[in-house]
């Protein structure tokens, strides 16, 4: 297992590059199946979920359409409490089939703050894909219809996830020591 620092802490490897791919692959794979003969708006949201929704458009075969959102909790390592929308969404979503592309969910507040907005514009379907979920830390419960890994409450960095702005570029996610 790799040690390596991003600021202040220590990481080792979680989950390795190719155990990512191979299950934003298969993840790709149940939404092909899922949307076949529809035209889906992936909403991702930034700046930690950009690595896994190029990823897994990559391996979409449907038509599908995508824009992105800035949502903000964390500072730090903690959530602050408080979600910020800094760009705001553009697209019109009535009648829509939307997925939301998140990095993870731990808690559920960012998401739970999040949807009533989405569902006031009354998209014709609205589902949830998480590459990462911390089912132990969660307080706000949601229905999370595509996700990647469920993982334990430690904090993680690499693939898209940060610690104070650094570790998003790594290709593997790495778990506090």
């Amino acid at each position: 297992m790799a040690i390596i620092r991003v600021h202040d802490k220590s990481f080792e490897t979680y989950l390795p590059a190719e155990t990512i791919q191979q299950r934003i692959k298969e993840l790709a794979g149940i939404i092909n199946k899922d949307y076949a003969g529809k035209k889906p708006l992936f909403i991702a949201i930034l700046n930690g979920s950009f690595m896994f929704a190029a990823d897994l458009f990559k391996h979409l075969t449907i038509e599908a359409e995508i824009c992105f959102i800035k949502l903000a909790s964390y500072k730090g390592m903690k959530s602050s409490g408080n979600v910020v929308t800094s760009i705001g969404l553009e697209d019109d979503l009535f009648g829509k089939e939307v997925i939301i592309v998140e990095d993870i969910v731990d808690t559920g507040k960012t998401l739970h703050n999040f949807l009533p907005k989405l569902l006031h514009q009354q998209p014709k379907s609205m589902k949830i894909a998480t590459l990462l979920y911390k089912s132990e830390a969660i307080e706000y419960p949601l229905v999370l219809d595509y996700v990647g890994f469920d993982i334990p409450n430690k904090f993680v960095v690499g693939y898209g996830l940060d610690y104070d702005g650094l570790g998003r570029n790594l290709k593997e996610i790495y778990q506090l020591v």
